[in-house]
């Protein structure tokens, strides 16, 4: 188990979505990369602060009603 120090830290996370997103929903998702991905879903790529501030994305999607199918935090050197 982690002490959860390094999600409190800069990350770039990974996040896919069922539901189609094009590129004029990257401001709303605080400048996230939107990529079309087959079978109906979206990647959002991009970096977050903190974990507050991706908890806030997360808020984003569930308030368009978008399910949620992976959420996962790119390996940075050192951890």
């Amino acid at each position: 188990m982690t002490n959860g120090r390094i999600f409190d830290k800069p990350g770039t996370y990974r996040i896919r979505v069922k539901g189609n997103l094009d590129q004029r929903w990257s401001d709303w998702f605080d400048g996230f990369g939107i990529s079309p991905q087959a079978g109906n879903e979206t990647l959002l790529t991009g970096k977050v602060a903190d974990q507050a501030a991706l908890h806030g994305l997360l808020d984003k999607i569930r308030d368009l009603g978008l399910p949620l199918l992976l959420v996962k935090r790119e390996e940075q050197p050192g951890e």
